[in-house]
């Protein structure tokens, strides 16, 4: 299995740019914290890109892919909350569904010995509008761009998206989990 491949460079990097995030954060240094978060961002739609283009999918790049993103987002999402710039509650939310998404996968790999890892297009979505929210919010607190007006009503669009890809996680997880036990008791 290739590691050194350039959509897993792309994702590396992205892990690699999450202290300097957390730290120009604390510092409330949103111009440099909003470039590196957008870098950030362009990879994450570089890596899948390139994966695709140049037939470059590993295994890795698919357990990778995800946890670059959360470690991204949650990290961001957290000191923006603390920091008073995005809704505590909405923090919680997207901590509380990525923990119950991880724990489904943990207790099924657990149960099964396997996970293949596949995210749906509701968790994508989610994903994507948790990007184009980050941004927003630290466009606005960096640049005062004008798009507070902007920001409530994608607040709300997000939460709801990121709700719904979670219960369709627990879903999925309870579909997979009952068809395979149905397999092992046949």
């Amino acid at each position: 299995m290739a590691i050194w491949t350039l959509p897993n460079l792309f994702t590396f990097a992205r892990i690699l740019v999450v202290p300097f995030i957390v730290w120009r954060l604390l510092e409330r240094d949103f111009e440099w914290a909003f470039w590196l978060f957008a870098a950030a961002a362009v990879s994450d739609l570089l890596d899948g890109s390139l994966a695709r283009l140049l037939n470059q999918r590993s295994e890795l790049g698919a357990w990778l892919d995800p946890i670059a993103d959360k470690l991204v987002l949650l990290s961001t999402l957290l000191l923006l909350a603390w920091d008073g710039l995005l809704p505590i509650w909405f923090a919680a939310l997207v901590l509380t569904r990525d923990s119950i998404v991880l724990g489904g996968a943990a207790a099924y790999r657990s149960l099964t010995g396997g996970l293949q890892v596949a995210p749906s297009w509701l968790g994508k979505a989610a994903t994507m509008l948790e990007f184009v929210l980050v941004s927003a919010v630290l466009a606005e607190a960096a640049l005062q761009l004008g798009l507070a007006w902007l920001l409530p009503g994608l607040f709300w669009v997000t939460a709801v998206q990121a709700a719904a890809s979670g219960l369709h996680y627990v879903w999925l997880w309870s579909a997979k989990t009952y068809s395979f036990l149905r397999a092992v008791r046949s």
